[in-house]
């Protein structure tokens, strides 16, 4: 270690999930980056003791909709990211189905602006891609800040509903950062909604969404990305037959799944919360939770997010299919991961690939996703011994309610640490927000 400053905070004895694999040693931080790995003494203002815990690389939530502008009744950024730093997510990524939508570089600008004051972890924004802004988004991709740009196929409105082959087209051609795309057939899910207004109840959720809805679009899609060379990122992937399908195209195709579709099943789910349970696409059978297990085993699997999307819980309460689609998770994320972990379902270090290194490597994050010398001092460390049930009273979100409450998990953050400084501790925020802009490569 080089002594010759000392450090800012100097993280001793956890199991750190390094490059080269998990070893017990410390590490020291310094002017927001990581600047020394190893045993040797090292002066330092701060020092923790995070012995028989372990440390991980910031994790990462590439999904989230923290609804400001236009919806802080059900959320706001400082809400969010503050959930987020309570379950050991350093860097965001949120969606742009605000109001209004996010659209052009004023849009982003906007949401800077708030989270410059308001955001308790790093940040970036999805750029929405529509047949309004197609011909820009080569320009609008590369703008500060920006985590890409995200489609809709379905399950959105307006301008953001770019559900017509045409529009895709041009959307994956002005560009060449990867596309995160939302693909579930909207033509196919208004000519079924009959069937969910028909049985009125929402166990006819993933009836009315079938496999085919999500199918048919990740079918087309993934076409019209070869046809012009397009990454892309598939999220919430909720099918087997998807995985079976996505496995022939990794080569451009990046694939997300989210800890609901790996923890909840239908129709257990809906019978036990109703709408609470709503999300789309929906939750599924245990044959489809399966096979995103094994595609998670196999390497298909690239990314897990949260899909984050709140809403109150009157508006969950509205009759079905008129409840709204989503629920909390960015909180929660990192702890039922942990728990699947503790239950032998995939390893830590795999884990750390799906939640750290993998959106680094998928979106060019600068400085993210690793624990290495240079690397921005963004940490989360965890006690896989730690068992306590979700809580409500505990979330941050002003929605103020998961589709957990109650079930108890093993394994929890105990501290979250962004650009070297440490905002939560053993469930408590210090400080003030002072999240930053991710940087990404051009």
């Amino acid at each position: 270690m080089n002594t010759e400053l000392p450090a800012d905070l100097l993280i001793q004895g956890a199991t750190v999930m390094l490059p080269s694999g998990p070893t017990v040693t410390s590490v020291a931080c310094r002017n927001g980056h990581i600047v020394a790995i190893g045993d040797e003494p090292f002066p330092a203002a701060d020092t923790l003791d995070a012995t028989g815990l372990h440390l991980l690389p910031g994790v990462v939530d590439s999904q989230v909709h923290f609804r400001e502008p236009g919806m802080t009744h059900k959320e706001t950024l400082e809400a969010g990211t503050r959930g987020a730093v309570l379950g050991g997510v350093t860097s965001v990524f949120e969606m742009p189905n605000t109001q209004p939508l996010t659209l052009s570089a004023q849009d982003i600008a906007a949401k800077q602006r708030i989270a410059a004051q308001q955001a308790w972890c790093n940040y970036a924004f999805y750029m929405g891609g529509s047949a309004a802004n197609a011909q820009q988004l080569a320009t609008l991709e590369t703008f500060p800040g920006c985590s890409g740009v995200k489609v809709f196929m379905g399950s959105s409105f307006g301008d953001l509903l770019a559900d017509d082959d045409a529009v895709l087209r041009r959307i994956l051609q002005n560009g060449r950062r990867r596309v995160a795309v939302h693909a579930e057939d909207e033509a196919r899910l208004r000519s079924r909604r009959r069937l969910a207004e028909e049985a009125g109840h929402v166990t006819a959720h993933p009836v009315w969404r079938d496999v085919d809805s999500a199918l048919l679009a990740t079918k087309r899609v993934v076409t019209l990305a070869r046809e012009v060379s397009r990454p892309l990122h598939v999220l919430h992937v909720s099918t087997a037959e998807e995985m079976a399908f996505l496995q022939h195209h990794k080569a451009l195709v990046s694939v997300e799944v989210l800890p609901q579709h790996l923890t909840l099943c239908a129709p257990e789910c809906y019978e036990r919360m109703g709408t609470l349970a709503q999300m789309n696409p929906p939750i599924r059978e245990k044959r489809h939770q399966d096979a995103l297990w094994k595609a998670i085993e196999v390497g298909v699997v690239d990314v897990i997010g949260s899909d984050h999307a709140p809403h109150t819980r009157e508006e969950k309460q509205r009759a079905y299919p008129n409840s709204p689609s989503g629920m909390t998770g960015t909180q929660t994320l990192l702890p039922l991961m942990l728990d699947h972990v503790n239950a032998g379902r995939l390893s830590l270090t795999r884990l750390v690939d799906l939640v750290c290194s993998g959106p680094a490597r998928l979106f060019g994050m600068v400085g993210k996703g690793r624990i290495a010398v240079g690397y921005d001092a963004d940490l989360t460390l965890v006690d896989m011994q730690a068992r306590q049930a979700v809580d409500d009273r505990k979330l941050a979100s002003k929605s103020g309610w998961s589709a957990y409450d109650g079930m108890v998990l093993q394994g929890w953050p105990v501290a979250t640490v962004i650009n070297g400084r440490t905002v939560m501790r053993d469930g408590e925020v210090l400080g003030r927000p002072a999240g930053q802009a991710l940087q990404f490569l051009p």
